[in-house]
């Protein structure tokens, strides 16, 4: 019987990764407990579990009396006797009786197998927490096994993982059975067990690319220093080299792009800058802004703002698509950056631009008005300036700008 149940037992943490001490200490406290639901909470007791012999075995002890008083500490001469003993024991002696477990009858049985069961949950969770715990900041490989609405479920060595939208990255597309690559950005725990948050739009992420396919990141050579993202969009990463003789751009970058062009597949074709990162804020901001040439720096250290003076024909490209360059040179300095375009004389331009041809830009009624007011070309409104264009009724200075701004933006693309 014994037997019967230990092995039914070990069936049950098969597979399950349970230190075996672990396991004995959980038997013994589930078995006592059966003990004390029989037998009283202040019974003497000693419940000793031995999973390599496959045995379970239970000693209670009591004080022979001739009538029983105390149940939980007591039992009768009579009934000592009608158990048979190989010694002859007296009144006032202690009596130690081994239990059989199918004394405990079916119903404790199956109390003790429910009760082990969610004690091997507790410790399964509370393995999976630590594991993971000890895991945070690391890359993990993984299968997608679910695509929901607002996350996707990864099993990664038969356990749940959460990526959830937040840590994706956008208009990446995921189906089940793909393999994916992910950071352990955080752990926690919750009613229903740990829950492991992954993410491959978290600067870790990249970081840790970095480590993995630049030698000299790993070995500590090359330091990254700061990193600004926008995931899918662009990166910015600066770097500084711990040893003089190497390039840490160089390292980043790899022969014919090789090493940064493996962490650009893996972002999905996220541009990825790299500079070389400097203590004097002037410089990281030049750098942080190239290709674009800058024509002065002005800094409030205290406020962490900045004013950058560039030709016109370079706002373009310090501001970026969308803004996106500027936001990230904002991040990796810290500094708030202002642009300050310094325009080109109108009589340099090379070409004009008929108004006519501004359509689409300005819109029909905008072009029309400003033909009626006599002016026919690009140049001659960029000549006039908002004072004069406000004299046209119905054009504010709000306006006034907005035209102005739209027509400079046409010869910057040009």
């Amino acid at each position: 019987m014994n037997n019967a149940i230990v092995e039914a037992f070990s069936q049950m943490v098969k597979g399950k990764n349970v230190d075996r001490d672990v396991l004995e200490n959980i038997i013994e406290e589930i078995f006592g407990v059966m003990v004390k639901k029989k037998y009283g909470l202040e019974a003497n007791f000693d419940v000793i579990a031995n999973m390599d012999k496959g045995d379970i075995e239970i000693f209670l002890e009591r004080t022979i009396v001739d009538e029983v008083e105390d149940p939980e500490h007591e039992v009768s001469i009579d009934e000592v006797n009608e158990k048979g003993n190989d010694e002859e024991l007296e009144v006032g002696e202690d009596y130690v009786e081994k239990l059989e477990l199918s004394s405990f009858g079916r119903r404790l049985i199956n109390l003790a197998r429910q009760s082990l069961n969610q004690r091997i949950r507790e410790i399964e969770k509370e393995l999976i927490y630590n594991e993971y715990s000890e895991m945070v900041g690391e890359i993990i490989v993984g299968d997608i096994y679910q695509v929901r609405r607002n996350d996707i479920l990864i099993n990664h060595n038969k356990n749940e993982l959460l990526l959830p939208r937040v840590e994706q990255i956008p208009r990446e597309r995921y189906r089940k059975g793909d393999t994916l690559r992910a950071v352990v950005k955080e752990v926690r725990k919750t009613p229903n067990g740990p829950m492991i948050i992954i993410s491959r739009a978290d600067n870790l992420f990249l970081k840790k690319l970095f480590e993995i396919e630049i030698p000299e990141i790993y070995d500590g050579i090359i330091e990254i220093k700061r990193i600004a993202r926008e995931p899918s969009e662009r990166a910015k990463v600066a770097v500084e080299s711990m040893d003089e003789r190497i390039d840490a751009v160089g390292a980043c970058v790899g022969m014919k792009g090789v090493r940064i062009h493996a962490i650009v597949r893996e972002l999905s074709n996220e541009n990825i800058d790299i500079v070389n990162y400097s203590e004097d804020p002037v410089t990281l901001i030049q750098r942080s802004l190239a290709p674009a040439k800058l024509k002065q720096i002005e800094l409030d250290e205290a406020k962490k703002q900045c004013s950058v003076l560039a030709d016109s024909d370079q706002v373009s490209l310090i501001v970026g698509r969308n803004g996106v360059n500027i936001r990230l040179a904002m991040k990796l300095t810290g500094y708030d950056i202002d642009v300050i375009r310094e325009e080109k004389p109108f009589e340099e331009y090379d070409e004009d631009i008929e108004l006519v041809e501004l359509r689409e830009e300005l819109g029909t009624e905008i072009v029309d008005l400003l033909i009626q007011n006599r002016y026919d070309t690009a140049v001659e409104v960029l000549t006039a300036g908002i004072d004069k264009l406000k004299e046209i009724e119905s054009l504010d200075e709000e306006k006034a700008t907005e035209i102005l701004d739209t027509i400079k933006n046409q010869f910057e693309e040009e």
